[in-house]
């Protein structure tokens, strides 16, 4: 993905380049309460209308958080009217959180108003007050294809039920192309990679918090359904799995391509790319977290009796969607596939036929054994071969 960048290409900070500011960890918490807000919204429809509405809220926010990360490579985040920008686009998020559970009833057109000003506001701040040589390439073309995208977001908004659905899902669809593409525009073409002063320790230690904003959201479910809920043995039961399968998660995702994802960049023939392709791994595996949270919230409420088909296809798609997600990232940093992922989704797949047959606390504890196997599996294997960085030749 590709943002609309900001103003001075220079660095002319005094902070270390290969850290996150405190700035973008102060705007980081506003994406806790927007994860928070969507696993709401999905444990309280699940059904695969429920996940594809809370799917499209999801790339949004990603859209979001990754174009302002990425500006952040070419701004001077120390300077007060950068500061305002980046405090600016939290407040909006805040509100776009806020309006996320009734996005698709009578707040649909606060979402799509809120999530267009985010950014063709940002662009339009960068073009006016914060000019440069290349801000014209930069913010010129993220301003272009969002009034396009305006058409499809206030559309959708104005429109009901699937329609709005439809709308949206193929105007968000319309963004992650053309940010693939680099922004296209007659003429000027698409971005190039040198326009993005992108620095690989920072780019990846800023996915890596993406990834524990995710953590965090589902922590705070956890807790917070516990709490709500009475306190019994059988919850305690509950709770106790999935906040193990929370840190299974943590602990897959860290070791060891998550550490070593900015010695790959480093290496990469073609890092631009190879950063893109770790924001989809990420992306993916931020989905399937969020399909954790919503676990938590379903298991800690109802830990025992039926467990209908989509309780199931949560409980199980969450952590198979994680391991998609981290198989990706292995052949980001590696080049190759790591088999302890693909066959905790071979046993995922397996225990589907049985998870109707068990109490939701059992498929949760199901679920998290599985995990286990491959955080063990993981273990063993880099002990026996210990494996440098060699991400493949992308192009």
């Amino acid at each position: 993905m590709v943002t609309e960048g900001g103003a001075n290409t220079a660095a002319p900070t005094p902070r270390d380049p290969g850290r996150p500011a405190f700035l973008e960890l102060f705007f980081d918490l506003t994406y806790v309460f927007a994860m928070i807000s969507l696993v709401k919204t999905l444990a309280g429809d699940v059904s695969w209308t429920g996940a594809g509405q809370t799917l499209v809220l999801l790339l949004a926010f990603t859209l979001v958080w990754a174009v302002t990360t990425w500006a952040a490579d070419t701004l001077d985040l120390t300077r007060p009217a950068v500061q305002v920008q980046f405090i600016g686009v939290a407040a909006g998020s805040l509100l776009l959180a806020a309006a996320a559970p009734d996005a698709y009833d009578g707040r649909g057109l606060l979402f799509a108003i809120t999530y267009l000003a985010i950014h063709l506001g940002s662009s339009s701040y960068y073009l006016l007050l914060l000019p440069s040589a290349a801000e014209p390439r930069r913010s010129g073309r993220v301003f272009f294809w969002y009034t396009i995208a305006a058409v499809g977001w206030i559309g959708g908004a104005l429109a009901t039920g699937h329609i709005r659905l439809l709308l949206w899902a193929a105007t968000v669809a319309m963004e992650y192309v053309a940010a693939s593409l680099g922004w296209p525009l007659p003429k000027l073409g698409r971005s190039q990679p040198q326009e993005w002063h992108l620095v690989g320790e920072r780019v990846a230690e800023r996915y890596r918090q993406f990834v524990i904003i995710a953590l965090g959201a589902a922590i705070f479910v956890t807790g917070t359904t516990f709490t709500l809920s009475d306190y019994t043995r059988e919850r305690a039961w509950a709770l106790l799995v999935v906040f193990t399968t929370v840190v299974l998660a943590w602990r897959i995702y860290i070791y060891r391509a998550g550490e070593l994802l900015t010695e790959a960049i480093a290496r990469s023939a073609n890092p631009s790319l190879l950063t893109q392709s770790a924001a989809v791994t990420h992306l993916i595996m931020v989905a399937g977290i969020g399909g954790m949270a919503v676990t938590s919230h379903l298991v800690v409420m109802r830990p025992f009796g039926e467990t209908p088909p989509s309780y199931a296809a949560v409980i199980l798609g969450g952590p198979a969607l994680f391991l998609v997600g981290r198989a990706a990232l292995d052949y980001t940093v590696f080049g190759r596939l790591s088999r302890s992922r693909l066959a905790g989704l071979v046993l995922l797949a397996g225990a589907a036929p049985a998870a109707g047959l068990l109490p939701p606390v059992m498929v949760a504890l199901l679920a998290m054994s599985i995990l286990a196997l491959v955080a063990a599996a993981n273990l063993v294997s880099t002990h026996r071969h210990a494996r440098a960085p060699m991400p493949p030749a992308l192009g």
